[in-house]
Order: C-alpha cells, then structure tokens, then sequence
C-alpha cells in the first residue's frame, strides 16, 4: 500500500517506522527545524530524523501551500496516515486519497479529546489509557474510530506513558490499513454523552502546593515536562521536583519539610510527598539525598511558587 506519513514528535516515530517495514512509505510530512531544546540551535524533529534514516522523502510544511497540496497529489498514495503532526488538514486533504486520512490519538476516545491527552489522564488519576484510530473530522478529534489499544496509566510518568502509547498506536494502526482497503473496517461514532476535553497543560497547572493532597501533587509531578515542570519552593528556594511519590508512616504538617536522615518528606493538605530528585534553580538534577545534604536545617518549609 503506498502511503503519505504526517507527523513531527517522537510520539509520532513508532507509526512511521512500523508503516516502513510493512508498506510503501511514498512521502513524510513534517513541521520544519526549530528551537527544541533549552540551546538556539534548530533541530530537526524525531519524524524527520527517522525519515532520513529510513532513506524516506521528507517534506517540511507548517500549513497546507499549493505547493504542499501538489506535492501529496503527485505522491498518489492510497491513504494518508497522521500521527501529531500539529497542523489542521483542510478537506481537500481529507479526501485526496481513495481510503482517507486516518489519525493516531493518544487516548481512548471520547474521552480526552484535545492537545495533552496524556498528561489529563495522568492529572485525572485515569487507572487506563490507550490509543485510538480515527479519521480526522473538522471538530477536534471529534471523528469516528475504527479501533482502541488500551494500557496502565498507574505509577507511569508522562514521558513513559506516550512511549508506550506510542509503539501501541504503531502496532494498531498497521493492523487497521488491510481492513481498511479490503473494505471490512468498522468505524465507531464517538458517544458524546462521554467526551472529556483535554486542554493544553498551563504550566502553573503543575505547580506543587501544600494546600492539595500528596496524590495530587504526585500526579502533576508524573505528568509534568520540560515545557510544564512540577516547581515549587524548597526551603524558600525555587526548584523543580523530578521525582516524587506519596509517602505511608510518616505525618508532617502541610507546608512543612522534614528531612529525617537522606529522606526528604513535604507535608500536604492530605498525606506527605516523599521527594525523589530534584533540580534546583540553575544547578544540576540531584537525588533528594543529596539536596538533603546540604540543607543545615532539619525542620524547613515548602510553598507553591507565587
């Protein structure tokens, strides 16, 4: 099957690859080099990076020109496949090829329909996720599935959660092009009584605060990133927690830190957070043990950043 491949994040690399090794990748779409990293130096995105290495054709647009348009009608794919590419397809693109365009989206839909499904299930304390393929509608991913892989959400950070939905959303979508083209697919409308929305992740969103429970604030520290870290004030200095987890035995006030030997325990509204790792402002990350260490109190105190 000859097929055009959108798509720009790492999360988008596991359904290209695995399309390459079973059908005829024709062209690859992609957001063009930026700035993706803390340097100044633009990068090219993971899809672009793999295309290279898998010897694909790679376009680089960030919306649909004429041009862009002429190029996938003289690719003369059977169907297009779309993986986060971060651009909104108009409808001509929608139906260019015979079998359609059929998307990857990190969630069980309806629910967390939107930009940051991961991280709201995470936030939401979800006990599963998964992946569905859809076809692109002109709502946001308001269009109907044809199938779902589902995972563990529990214990799971945002970073290992998209990998594994990643390699999941891989493996459905090739399993989904034969029934496509064989005409056997079955396609699922989106029970609207169940949407939830999963809005872009403001980054005071993840902000830690002794004024919410230790589960709370152990969920924004798992779904936290680079571009939305978990941050607060560690003994009246801002810092960024990398890791963390709800703590048992032990009770603490809200708002204060206790280090008892190389532990280090922040007192919630509702139970303790046990710190893991964390970086502080202009220093390296750092096990909690060693922030710990160079703390000349034992009784200090945490807040939400201001």
């Amino acid at each position: 099957m000859r097929v055009v491949f959108m798509g720009t994040p790492s999360f988008s690399v596991p359904s290209l690859r695995a399309l390459a090794a079973e059908h005829e990748v024709v062209l690859v779409l992609t957001r063009p080099d930026a700035v993706r990293s803390r340097g100044k130096k633009l990068e090219p995105s993971p899809v672009k990076e793999a295309a290279r290495e898998l010897g694909l054709p790679v376009l680089e647009a960030r919306r649909m020109t004429p041009e862009v348009l002429e190029a996938l009608r003289a690719a003369a794919a059977d169907v297009f496949c779309v993986a986060a590419y971060g651009c909104i397809l108009p409808d001509e693109v929608l139906t260019m090829a015979p079998l359609g365009c059929v998307n990857v989206h990190a969630s069980l839909l309806p629910h967390w329909r939107g930009a940051a499904p991961i991280q709201r299930c995470i936030l939401a304390g979800d006990a599963e996720t998964g992946v569905s393929i859809m076809r692109i509608g002109h709502g946001v991913d308001t269009g109907d599935y044809c199938a779902q892989a589902s995972c563990s959400v529990a214990g799971k950070t945002a970073d290992e959660l998209t990998a594994e939905l990643a390699q999941l959303g891989g493996e459905l979508l090739v399993r989904v092009l034969p029934t496509l083209a064989d005409g056997s697919v079955a396609w699922t409308v989106q029970d609207e009584s169940l949407v939830t929305h999963a809005a872009k992740i403001e980054k005071n969103e993840l902000w830690l605060d002794p004024a919410v429970s230790a589960l709370v604030n152990e969920r924004r520290v798992l779904a936290s990133s680079n571009a939305a870290p978990a941050r607060c004030v560690l003994a009246g200095k801002p810092a960024r927690v990398m890791r963390a987890s709800v703590a048992t035995g032990c009770d603490v006030a809200a708002g204060s830190l206790r280090i008892e030997g190389k532990r280090v325990y922040l007192g919630c509204a509702d139970g303790v957070l046990e710190l893991h790792a964390v970086k502080p402002d202009g220093k390296r990350e750092m096990e909690a043990a060693a922030w710990a260490a160079g703390q000349r109190e034992h009784e200090l105190t945490w807040e939400r950043l201001s």
